[in-house]
């Protein structure tokens, strides 16, 4: 199953931004138990290597790994040599999509504008993440998905239970939830069932609305 395909099925990204990343595989597993596919360590955090490649390494094919918040080719590939499943972007980086292919490394690319997503897309990117998708939220994806419905689209930034279920019957692909599903709180506290628990509640909320928006 291709990495499209997995977050198709789970519908959930969860991206963790933190200060300490020594608990990422358990973080990982946590937020696996509750069906999500895929965790992104963000590289504001100089660990972020390191944590893609612990995290691979205690969780096998259970989860996919992927890198975000990479600024450019180097860091791209300095995170597919640690294991990383998949490349994040918070922008339009053309030559970072090229550096992924050449690897056949999957990215989620950083986009706002209609001009931007489809130049990711025609440019090869697996996902085009709608970012920051708090400014226009669901309906702003909605109109964007007019003359583009080809486009993978997934929303980012400001995602929360109370309005992911309206990304994806906008026609989302599915969407990437930071700090309302994974915060340092919880993380400090080691408070396993609770991220458990988060993660279900945003997958059932995909799920729910994807039984009533097929797309």
């Amino acid at each position: 199953m291709s990495m499209l395909e997995r977050i198709e099925r789970s519908g959930v990204v969860a991206i963790v931004r933190l200060d300490d990343y020594s608990r990422a595989p358990e973080m990982a597993r946590a937020l696996a138990d509750g069906g999500v596919e895929a965790v992104e360590f963000t590289y504001t955090n100089p660990a972020a290597g390191e944590a893609v490649r612990a995290t691979k390494a205690a969780m096998g094919g259970d989860m996919l790994v992927g890198a975000g918040t990479v600024l450019d080719p180097e860091t791209a590939r300095a995170a597919i040599l640690q294991g990383a499943d998949f490349i994040v972007t918070p922008t339009l980086q053309v030559d970072t999509i090229r550096l992924c292919q050449r690897y056949s490394v999957p990215t989620v690319i950083g986009a706002f504008t209609p001009t931007e997503i489809l130049t990711a897309w025609e440019s090869g990117a697996t996902i085009v993440k709608v970012f920051p998708a708090s400014v226009g939220g669901p309906r702003y994806l909605k109109d964007v998905r007019g003359p583009l419905p080809h486009v993978k689209l997934m929303p980012t930034g400001g995602v929360s239970f109370e309005n992911a279920g309206e990304f994806i019957r906008a026609g989302a692909v599915g969407v990437a939830a930071g700090s309302n599903l994974v915060d340092a709180a919880t993380i400090a506290a080691q408070d396993w069932k609770t991220l458990t628990e988060r993660a279900r509640r945003l997958v059932a909320a995909v799920r729910e609305a994807r039984n009533e928006y097929p797309g």
